[in-house]
C-alpha cells in the first residue's frame, strides 16, 4: 500500500467556508545552515540557527496548514536519526513535545477541521506534517514536484524522505501551475528552488500575504 494520488481537479472542494481570516505562523524545529547558504557573501565558516516554520491559514470555517517541518520521530530516534541526518555539521533541532501538533492546539484549532496540507516543496524540513492526515485531508503539491520525488535516485542527496509522501492513508493531489484553492487562496509556480516548488496568496481582510517559504529566484 502507499498513497493516493489523484489530480487536484478530481478532489472534492475543501471543507472551508468564507474566506481566508489570520494566519498563525509556528516556528516547529531549528537548523544549523552556514552563513553562506543564506547569504550572499556569507562565510562558511560561520553558521545561523535557522527556523523551520508552518502557517496555519484560518478561514471562516476551516483552516488549512502551509508545510510542517519534520517528523518528531525521526528527531528523537538515536538510530534513525544518525540514518537520516548524518551530513556533515547539521543536526536539527525540534524542541520538546510535538511542536506543530501543541501550537495547533495553542492557536485553538482542532484537526479535526483542517481541511488540507499545502506543501511548498519536498524537503525533508517541510514534510513532517505528512503523518497528521486522514485520507480526506487532501496533502497538495505541484506535479512536477511529486515527479521530482519519484524520479530522485538519490534522496539522501536532494533531502528527501520518501516515506513522509509515500505511506499509506496519504491522499495527495497534484496541481499544475497557478491554481485557485479556495475563495482567498491561491497556489502560485515558483519553480526554482525545487522543481515543483509553489507558494501561496492569501487574501486577507487587510491585506494579501505571498506565503513563498524558500523561493529561488528564477534566472531570466
Amino acid at each position: 500500500m502507499s498513497s493516493t494520488v489523484v489530480d487536484h481537479a478530481d478532489l472534492p472542494p475543501l471543507r472551508l467556508g468564507g474566506r481566508p481570516r489570520r494566519l498563525v505562523p509556528m516556528v516547529v524545529a531549528y537548523e544549523p545552515i552556514p552563513e553562506a547558504v543564506s547569504l550572499h557573501g556569507g562565510s562558511s565558516f560561520r553558521f545561523l540557527m535557522e527556523p523551520v516554520t508552518a502557517v496555519a491559514v484560518v478561514f471562516d470555517k476551516g483552516w488549512v496548514l502551509v508545510d510542517g517541518g519534520f517528523d518528531p520521530a525521526r528527531i528523537r530516534d538515536r538510530a534513525t536519526r544518525t540514518a537520516s541526518f548524518d551530513y556533515e555539521n547539521y543536526t536539527p533541532i525540534v524542541p520538546p513535545g510535538d511542536p506543530l501538533v501543541d501550537q495547533i492546539a495553542e492557536a485553538g484549532l482542532d484537526l479535526a477541521d483542517l481541511a488540507a496540507a499545502l506543501l511548498t516543496h519536498s524537503h525533508f524540513d517541510h514534510t513532517g506534517a505528512a503523518r497528521l492526515l486522514a485520507p480526506d485531508q487532501p496533502l497538495l503539491l505541484q506535479r512536477r514536484e511529486w515527479q521530482h520525488v519519484n524520479e530522485t535516485t538519490d534522496a539522501r542527496g536532494n533531502f528527501l524522505f520518501r516515506a513522509d509522501l509515500d505511506r499509506d492513508g496519504l491522499t495527495l493531489g497534484l496541481l499544475d501551475g497557478d491554481t485557485p484553492l479556495a475563495a482567498g487562496l491561491t497556489a502560485i509556480d515558483t519553480s526554482g528552488h525545487t522543481p515543483g516548488h509553489q507558494s501561496f496568496a492569501v487574501e486577507l481582510p487587510e491585506r494579501t500575504v505571498v506565503l513563498a517559504i524558500e523561493f529561488t529566484d528564477r534566472p531570466a
